[in-house]
């Protein structure tokens, strides 16, 4: 299957580096003008993209570049709301002010977003897409980025809403990525050898790419994926094992297996 986004308007939220850029890139091979909106130009835009700066955690910032987007290109087909992300924090001492800044940039930002570009989308013969970006920490326990993971879980949430309070014109789904490989994975696992030994414990074997993402966002905005709104997918390489089965010491052959004892 191909996907073709040809003639189509996107914009891409922190779309110029780490996995904003592989989704830039995927939108792009499928056909697509992205406009990529952050606070800073990124150095390097591939072919047919642009950028226009924004702060998206202000709502009459984020206003007015959707405002300017389609002044200049006419229309705004797919919205990606990559832009988030969080340092780490002891939850017992986040201070007000950090946590406000982090729930803005993964939740409220998102929501501003996608309210300007409904308001687009809805007056469109043929509607929109939009595509949020969720991450594995609002699913299960973030020590460390607890703010973050509460903001990434009510972004979920979120979606679900806005799918069904916004159909039939704007669909509006979400990607769930896992462990990404990006310019930034030393600050998270080391050198080359940490990113190994993580990206092991993936039963994919790997992290993955930001084009991997890129190109389940591209499914998601085409016609291809007309029928699918509301929907969470994991884009995750298989989850994560979980901690017990390292600990346990019991002999895999002797492992009950009967569904009524397990």
């Amino acid at each position: 299957m191909t996907v073709d986004l040809s003639g189509r308007v996107a914009m891409v939220t922190g779309g110029g580096r780490g996995v904003g850029r592989g989704i830039t890139a995927a939108l792009v091979d499928a056909g697509a003008h992205v406009v990529v909106v952050s606070r800073t130009e990124p150095e390097i835009l591939p072919a047919n993209s642009s950028f226009l700066p924004a702060d998206v955690r202000d709502a009459e910032v984020v206003q007015r570049v959707v405002h300017d987007l389609v002044a200049q290109h006419g229309r705004l087909d797919i919205v990606v709301n990559n832009a988030g992300g969080s340092p780490p924090s002891d939850a017992a001492t986040a201070s007000p002010r950090f946590a406000e800044k982090i729930v803005g940039l993964n939740l409220l930002a998102p929501l501003y977003v996608a309210q300007a570009a409904n308001a687009v989308m809805q007056e469109q013969p043929d509607g929109g897409s939009i595509v949020n970006i969720g991450s594995v920490s609002g699913s299960r326990p973030s020590p460390g980025t607890a703010v973050y993971g509460a903001a990434k879980a009510g972004l979920a949430g979120l979606t679900r809403s806005l799918a069904m309070e916004w159909a039939p014109k704007v669909r509006v789904n979400l990607v769930t990525a896992g462990m990404v490989r990006t310019e930034q994975s030393d600050l998270f696992y080391g050198d080359e050898a940490g990113v190994a030994a993580v990206g092991a414990t993936v039963p994919l074997g790997r992290l993955a790419e930001p084009t991997e993402i890129g190109s389940v966002c591209a499914f998601l905005a085409s016609p291809a994926a007309s029928y699918v709104s509301g929907a969470e997918i994991l884009v995750h390489g298989g989850g994560e094992r979980p901690p017990f089965l390292a600990a346990a010491n019991v002999d895999k052959a002797d492992t009950i297996t009967d569904r009524g004892r397990a």
